[in-house]
């Protein structure tokens, strides 16, 4: 699946995976990660990678110096920055 596409569950688990967690052991907490929903899993991620979220149109994109293409769009500001977590990491292991 694209990373344009992740959502839910597949996104999470691509999130917990580029930072090197085991998605199924999570080091987070007793339950299951929800970056792409939880402000306090995916808030410190936007922060800590200076993920630029912001609305256009109406709809929420995020951009990041190290993903390409640089706006990545979701429904809401947290599954777009986790979409270009994912795509920033994803590209900087394939450089």
């Amino acid at each position: 699946m694209k990373t344009r596409e992740l959502t839910g569950t597949a996104l999470d688990m691509a999130v917990a995976r580029c930072q090197g967690l085991d998605y199924w052991q999570p080091e987070i907490g007793p339950s299951e990660p929800d970056y792409s929903t939880d402000w306090a899993q995916g808030g410190p991620i936007i922060e800590r990678e200076k993920i630029e979220v912001f609305i256009r149109a109406g709809k929420w994109f995020a951009s990041s110096s190290l993903s390409k293409p640089e706006d990545f769009y979701g429904e809401t500001p947290l599954i777009a920055a986790m979409r270009c977590y994912v795509a920033s990491v994803t590209e900087e292991n394939e450089a």
